[in-house]
């Protein structure tokens, strides 16, 4: 019978385990023991026959890691999700809870959830034989049979297993070897329930040995006294692959022990990417100004990632984390936001320029090479950036390197004409809507190619110029200049010739 169904259906649709107070009342309910990996199995059977969510929220996984995920449980498997960060490990394991059921009865008064139709503990033991079936029973809610552990260099046997406490042996007059005199740790007091260890390489290898018996013979031992006692516990982990050499090892025998090894990877799509970023980015801001932004810029923010991860600047073992696209379009939606509210608009849309605000949110989140090292985080960011426009670009618009069958400028002849003619074209940051449009439309040809390729919407054509006139100048198409916020684009041949005008300048006053 199902988990969630061990109390008779009537019990449960009335909610009547409020009033199983006793040992009796629960042995006339009909509930029966299961282990824990059972009864995971049970509602998971039960969610995957009823077409339930397994795991709402988590996206990209749904052919790859989530099927993986089902079949440990299923198999009744511990497991260890390994993969770089930023890739939901911590956040699947922390749901994995959706597959306990949702009360659980204890003895009254246990440390460590004893079932009380099987206990394990001195107390729970005593207090049955003492007051038999009105032995009081109290419910645990499924969020509280969860434990978690962040593995540190510092953590200890006696924080996971437990430890003898020589003041209560003391006080209460007991032997070491006595049971009562046991101070327990993380995982006995999650008896009955999940245990997740974080970051596993990160534990020393000595207390990575005391796992094992826990692991399989599925008991633990406290100081090498004769105290031991079953555990019945599902337990998961997580680890980065880069730790096994920068920081630690995950021991032989545990490895050996852990049932199923699950690979986490990066989204393997912009669209899913994109997903994943809106929903867990804060862009509603129930603020002042209402912040658009256009889809080609929102494609431009993922494919910064993606460029990141395939970048030779950028250290590639050590990842680059979802949480970085999700922060830099963040930054990018508070940057239109802060012009808006110093220009006094109550809606705005984002422009190429609020894309470089995002450079804050790249640099703590890409570990550089020694050749991006030596370029600096901040040119590492802009450069990736600046190959995210671009790529972009070239997916809404012609490639400007194509020359038509005239050997012309194709569908820029006229945009680059009238920078060529001796026009510049100056763009504040601080522009507030009209100003900024007014600007754009001032160069020949740059709406009507913007109209014709990329969208007709008006909160979304002058975004798609602003974007023509960047990528121009990233295929070297135009010159550009950055200065005091504003950003100046030039004929590319007219900004070679004063580059070397300046140069002939200084070497005159040599």
């Amino acid at each position: 019978m199902p988990a969630l169904l061990r109390l008779s259906k009537q019990t449960t649709k009335t909610g009547m385990s409020k009033n199983i107070q006793t040992l009796s009342d629960l042995k006339k309910s009909g509930w029966k023991s299961v282990s824990v990996k059972e009864e995971m199995r049970a509602n998971m059977v039960r969610m995957i026959k009823n077409k339930e969510p397994l795991f709402p929220g988590i996206l990209g996984y749904d052919k790859s890691v989530i099927p993986q995920i089902q079949n440990a449980i299923l198999a009744r498997h511990d497991m260890i999700l390994l993969g770089l960060r930023g890739q939901a490990k911590t956040r699947i394991l922390r749901m994995l809870i959706r597959f306990l059921d949702e009360e659980m009865p204890v003895v009254a008064g246990s440390e460590i959830n004893d079932d009380p139709l099987n206990p394990v503990s001195k107390y729970a033991r005593e207090l049955i034989d003492e007051k038999g079936d009105d032995t009081p029973i109290s419910w645990v809610k499924r969020e509280d049979r969860y434990g978690e552990k962040l593995a540190t260099p510092d953590t200890t046997v006696a924080d996971l297993i437990g430890d003898l406490d020589p003041i209560k042996a003391a006080s209460k007059r007991l032997s070491l070897s006595d049971e009562e005199v046991i101070n327990y740790g993380l995982i006995p007091r999650t008896n009955r329930g999940l245990f997740v260890i974080n970051e596993l390489p990160d534990l020393q290898p000595r207390i990575q040995v005391a796992l094992l018996n826990i692991m399989q013979e599925r008991d633990i031992q406290i100081r090498g006294f004769n105290v031991r006692f079953p555990l019945d516990v599902a337990i998961a982990f997580s680890a980065n692959p880069e730790d096994y050499t920068n920081r630690g090892n995950i021991i032989t025998p545990l490895k050996d022990r852990i049932d199923s090894q699950i690979i986490t990877h990066y989204p393997k799509t912009t669209d899913t990417a994109l997903k994943i970023t809106e929903q867990e980015a804060w862009l509603q801001r129930n603020g002042e100004t209402n912040v658009q932004m256009p889809a080609a810029y929102k494609e431009i923010i993922e494919e910064v990632a993606f460029e990141a991860r395939e970048s030779e600047y950028i250290d590639q073992k050590s990842g680059v984390s979802t949480r970085m696209t999700i922060t830099a379009m963040e930054q990018v939606v508070s940057a239109a936001e802060r012009r808006a509210l110093q220009n006094g608009e109550s809606e705005t849309t984002v422009r190429i320029t609020d894309l470089y605000y995002m450079v804050p949110a790249l640099t703590g989140k890409m570990e550089l090479v020694y050749e991006g090292e030596q370029e600096g985080a901040v040119n590492v960011a802009r450069h990736i950036i600046g190959r995210a426009i671009n790529k972009v670009f070239k997916r809404i618009f012609p490639d400007p390197q194509v020359k038509g069958k005239d050997q012309s400028e194709g569908p820029y002849e006229k945009i680059l004409g009238w920078f060529a003619s001796g026009n510049d074209l100056e763009i504040a940051d601080t522009l507030n809507e009209k100003e900024y449009q007014k600007t754009l439309e001032k160069v020949d040809g740059l709406k009507a190619i913007a109209e014709k390729y990329g969208s007709s919407e008006k909160r979304e054509i002058y975004p798609l110029m602003d974007l023509v006139l960047e990528s121009l100048h990233h295929n070297s198409k135009l010159g550009k200049e950055d200065l005091d916020e504003v950003r100046s684009y030039i004929d590319m041949l007219g900004s070679m010739l004063g580059g070397m005008g300046d140069f002939e300048d200084d070497e005159f006053d040599l």
